[in-house]
C-alpha cells in the first residue's frame, strides 16, 4: 500500500484525479490540499469535500485549503468552472458535507501528514508547486520522508500554454503561476517525475471520448466524469490555448500505472526572471528529473474506465 498526498488546484481534471485516487486499490490517500490557482478556492475546496463524501468508500480524510498566492493568476474565465463543479447534482444529493476542512493551511497540512505517516509518502501534485515549496522552506526534513513527486507542469519543447502579456510563449501555466516555487522544488533533493505539456497532447478531450463516457453513465463515477468535462471545450477543429487535454489525470494515472507511459531522464533547470519566467528547460549541468515522453493512449483511457467503475 502506497501512501499518497494529493495537492491540486480545483479544476475538472483535478477533481477527476481525486476521484480516481480514491479508487486505486494500492493507494492510502493520507491527505488532500487545494490551492486556488486554476479555480477559485472556496468552490474547489467544497467540491473536493463532496467528491470524498460521494466516492471515498468511507475513508476518513480532511481537505486543507491553501493560503498561497500566485505571482501570475490564472484567467478568471478558467477559474469559474469550480462553481459549476461544486453545484453538480451528483455531488449534492445528500444536501450535507461530511468531510471536514483541515485546521491548518495546505502547506502546513502537508508537513503534518508526511511527518505523521509511517514510511514514505508519494506526492501527486496537479497544480502549482507553491505549497510544496513553502513546506520545504518551513521543514526541509520532510524531503527525507517523500518517496517522489509526480507533477503536472512545465514543458521542455518551448511551446507553452500561457497567452499573456509580457511572456514569451514558452511557459506552462502551473509553472508560470509561481516560477520561484518551481525553482525551490528543483533545488531540493526530491525525486521528480514531470508530466509536461508535450506528453499530455497525446490525450486530448475529443468528441469521441465524451461519447464513450456518455455510453457508460450508468456508472456514477463515469457520469460525474462526463458531466464535469462537459464544462470545458473539446479539441475539435483546431487547438487553442483553452483546448482541454487530460493533463492532471495523466499525471495521476501514471503515478499508479507506470506501464502506461514511457519516460526518460533529462537534466533541467527553471527560469525565474524575464519574459520566460517559469520556463523549464534542458541544460547539461541541470538537475535530473524523469520526463514522461509517450503515452499508451488506449490503455490510459481503459484504466480510467476501470478505476471509475470501482466506485460503483
Amino acid at each position: 500500500m502506497r501512501n499518497v498526498y494529493f495537492n491540486h488546484d480545483g479544476s475538472v481534471d483535478d477533481l477527476v484525479s481525486l476521484l480516481l485516487l480514491l479508487q486505486m486499490p494500492d493507494v492510502h490517500l493520507t491527505g488532500v490540499g487545494v490551492i486556488g490557482a486554476d479555480a477559485y478556492l472556496e468552490p474547489a475546496v467544497s467540491a473536493s469535500r463532496k467528491v470524498i463524501d460521494r466516492f471515498s468508500h468511507g475513508a476518513t480524510l480532511n481537505v486543507a485549503a491553501s493560503n498561497s498566492r500566485g505571482v501570475h493568476p490564472f484567467p478568471k474565465e478558467w477559474r469559474m468552472d469550480a462553481f459549476s463543479l461544486d453545484a453538480l447534482p451528483i455531488l449534492n444529493e445528500s444536501g450535507t458535507i461530511n468531510t471536514p476542512i483541515a485546521s491548518k493551511p495546505a502547506h502546513l497540512d502537508l508537513i503534518d501528514k508526511v511527518q505523521a505517516t509511517a514510511g514514505k509518502t508519494t506526492l501527486v501534485m496537479t497544480g502549482p508547486l507553491t505549497d510544496l515549496a513553502r513546506a520545504l522552506e518551513t521543514d526541509p526534513s520532510i524531503a527525507d520522508k517523500i518517496d517522489r513527486l509526480y507533477w503536472m507542469g512545465g514543458t521542455l519543447d518551448n511551446r507553452g500554454n500561457v497567452a499573456e502579456p509580457e511572456q514569451d510563449g514558452t511557459v506552462e501555466w502551473n509553472a508560470y503561476w509561481d516560477p520561484q516555487a518551481v525553482k525551490t522544488v528543483w533545488d531540493s533533493p526530491l525525486t521528480i517525475q514531470m508530466v509536461g505539456l508535450e506528453s499530455t497532447h497525446q490525450v486530448p478531450l475529443t468528441p469521441a471520448v465524451r461519447q464513450h463516457w456518455a455510453t457508460l453513465r450508468q456508472h456514477p463515477a463515469l457520469d460525474f466524469i462526463g458531466q464535469g468535462y462537459a464544462l470545458v471545450p473539446p479539441l475539435e477543429h483546431f487547438e487553442t490555448n483553452s483546448t482541454y487535454f487530460l493533463w492532471d489525470v495523466l499525471t495521476t494515472v501514471a503515478s499508479d500505472t507506470p506501464s502506461l507511459v514511457t519516460t526518460k531522464t533529462v537534466t533541467t533547470d527553471v527560469l525565474t526572471t524575464g519574459p520566460g519566467q517559469g520556463r523549464t528547460f534542458e541544460v547539461a549541468d541541470g538537475r535530473p528529473i524523469t520526463l514522461v515522453t509517450t503515452v499508451d493512449h488506449d490503455g490510459f483511457f481503459r484504466r480510467i474506465d476501470e478505476l471509475a467503475q470501482l466506485a460503483d
